[in-house]
């Protein structure tokens, strides 16, 4: 989605790492990164709605990142700690710690967020969830191997590479029920859209997590985040203006709004949990939210006539499994060696 990285792990080698975190309150941060998980599947259908009541895919996907960045220069107003990260940042890109091109991953955000508001009322939340997660997960292989990451490089092992191709698998199993549908090609080209998005995501959260972990604040990479993204997509926006013109009338519902919000919820839920659960959990917490937000919505409020298949469903389980899978290949064991 559209959403900046949390702080990275504590690192295994300091004394804060060993304390015992109680049962209760590894349930608890689960619950709370599977509902922000929800929460980003309600997003895409938020602002899927809103390309489509618009008439501007552009215009829909500039208001919702745009509203995510109005509340955080808001934040940022009255937050000591946030203006503190914020000077941090600009600071480690002064001394070379950062390098430019670590404040773009804005526009992977920006393209996610476009992705939904054109695509989330054509083909449905649950088939756009997969398209990403398949792209997110393809990507995730490369960015770990090229050392993208703040946590440097990490080996391209069995687990991870069986997890990426039964991502493949599971978006190519949706495809075949959308065919066995009778829909068209225009239909189906339309997850590249989401698959290019989610092969961003991957990129975005590499390079959020650097301006995480220099500035020491989650909320500082996703001002950068949202910053560049809102630009990328104002830009496109004019583009679409010159060509279309603008809308007619703006929609009077006001949920069609929140779609930044929403983000902004995410990341606050996730800066919160991740010291309580720990990065890979919480990750697959929130993966599992999407996923299974996505088929609920299709299933109970499908939109544009896009009810829930059951190759969806399938695919939608088997991109989840693929997801543990991928994680296990690259959780470290306490010697430093890895599970293959």
């Amino acid at each position: 989605m559209a959403t900046a990285s949390a702080d990275p792990a504590p690192d295994p080698a300091t004394p804060t790492s060993h304390t015992p975190t109680s049962a209760a309150r590894k349930l608890w941060g689960v619950v709370l990164a599977v509902s922000a998980g929800l929460g980003m599947s309600v997003q895409s259908r938020i602002n899927g709605q809103l390309g489509a009541e618009l008439g501007d895919s552009a215009l829909a996907a500039v208001i919702s990142f745009g509203g995510g960045l109005l509340l955080l220069l808001c934040w940022l107003a009255v937050s000591r700690s946030m203006r503190a990260g914020t000077r941090a940042a600009v600071a480690a890109l002064h001394s070379g710690r950062l390098r430019p091109w670590h404040f773009l991953g804005g526009i992977a955000g920006g393209t996610y967020v476009l992705g939904q508001s054109v695509t989330v009322s054509l083909i449905g939340v649950a088939l756009f969830t997969v398209g990403v997660v398949a792209g997110q997960t393809v990507s995730g292989l490369f960015v770990d191997r090229f050392g993208l990451g703040p946590s440097g490089k990490e080996p391209t092992t069995v687990l991870r590479v069986t997890g990426a191709a039964m991502t493949v698998a599971a978006v190519a199993g949706a495809l075949a029920g959308d065919v066995a549908g009778h829909a068209g090609p225009g239909r189906i080209a339309l997850l590249i859209l989401p698959f290019v998005a989610g092969a961003g995501m991957a990129v975005q959260q590499a390079f959020n997590g650097h301006v995480g972990a220099a500035s020491g604040s989650a909320l500082t990479a996703a001002l950068v985040n949202f910053t560049t993204g809102t630009t990328m997509l104002v830009l496109a926006w004019l583009v679409s203006l010159a060509l279309h013109g603008p809308p007619e009338a703006l929609p009077g519902n006001p949920v069609l709004y929140l779609g930044g919000l929403v983000g902004i919820v995410f990341i606050a839920v996730a800066s919160l949990v991740v010291s309580w659960i720990g990065v890979l959990l919480l990750g697959l917490s929130t993966v599992a939210g999407q996923l299974v937000g996505s088929m609920l919505l299709d299933a109970f409020v499908p939109a544009g006539g896009n009810d829930l298949t059951t190759s969806t469903v399938v695919a939608c389980g088997v991109a989840l499994l693929a997801i543990g899978v991928a994680s296990l290949g690259g959780r470290k064991r306490p010697g430093g060696q890895r599970h293959r």
